[in-house]
């Protein structure tokens, strides 16, 4: 099966400043301690580690560079691609909240890779709570002005939060957005995947959504498939093929299992559905959304 990666990083914290990676302490990982992904992941770490897959394309998430320099991990990432090919497409950092918002767009729509952005809205750790991020009226402008510079909005949130996200999604429908790592579900009891569910099939009834099938692991615990079988399949059913794309969230997801470990997963998963349905999931979705030419 051809493969279109539609969610992974290349860094290189020796040269370029993402707090996260440099600086000690280390912050709070949803997957516990993450020091091993610290190093440089470049086009050649990635090739090495999808060696024995027909990878045709991938495309790049933006990896918390410092916000002190918005644009600086796109414009690294597009010397990145001019110089080996890889990524084909990124999704690069904005903040929607700050009033240099629409200069940072500008810059994005010069750059040939940059199809998409994502700012992490302010989330709570757990469902209730106070309202999170994307009920603020800066961040709401923000999201407005994207269709301005014809780019896509890649949405990380807790699912508890996207009833937010389908109201913010209302001033501007025809801004795709693409709910990172399935809304990560991270409560795998009945009532947790319950209410995770109902809340992904509101977002998903929304035309201008889209998902990834990625960022599925869990703490301290292999990848595997009878823990991520369920996510998958609901996935697939609340978006269909047309809106859902595989990922492997690399290097992050190396702490829950290899690059092999996770697709054999996907596949594994993905069996009972036909050829063509397999081929939006692993490649042609991600293609379409992201205007990957393959």
């Amino acid at each position: 099966m051809k493969i279109i990666d539609a969610h992974h990083h290349f860094w290189d914290p020796t040269i370029n400043n993402h707090p996260w990676l440099r600086e000690l302490p280390m912050i709070p990982f949803r997957y516990g301690d993450y020091s091993s992904i610290k190093s440089p992941y470049l086009p050649s770490h990635y090739a090495e580690e999808t060696k024995d897959w027909d990878v045709i394309a991938n495309i790049t998430m933006e990896g918390e560079w410092t916000p002190d320099d918005p644009t600086g991990e796109a414009i690294w990432m597009q010397k990145l691609a001019n110089q080996t090919g890889r990524p084909a497409a990124h999704v690069a950092q904005a903040w929607l909240d700050q009033p240099d918002l629409e200069y940072v767009l500008q810059v994005y729509s010069d750059l040939p890779i940059v199809r998409s952005v994502r700012h992490k809205p302010r989330a709570n750790s757990e469902p209730g709570g106070p309202a999170g991020g994307m009920t603020e009226h800066a961040f709401r402008s923000g999201f407005s002005k994207l269709n301005d510079f014809n780019l896509m909005f890649d949405l990380q949130t807790p699912w508890w939060h996207l009833k937010e996200a389908i109201d913010m999604a209302r001033l501007a429908p025809q801004v795709p957005i693409i709910l990172n790592h399935a809304g990560l579900p991270s409560d795998r009891s009945e009532r947790g995947l319950q209410d995770w569910r109902k809340a992904l099939a509101a977002f998903a009834a929304l035309p201008q959504t889209y998902v990834k099938i990625s960022g599925l692991g869990l703490p301290d615990t292999p990848w595997l498939l009878e823990n991520n079988a369920v996510i998958i399949q609901t996935c697939i059913d609340l978006f269909g093929p047309e809106r859902a794309m595989f990922a492997s969230n690399f290097p992050v997801d190396r702490l829950c299992g290899s690059f092999s470990n996770i697709y054999n997963g996907f596949d594994l998963a993905s069996r009972h559905l036909s050829v063509l349905e397999r081929e939006a999931l692993f490649f042609k979705t991600a293609a379409s959304v992201y205007n990957v030419e393959i």
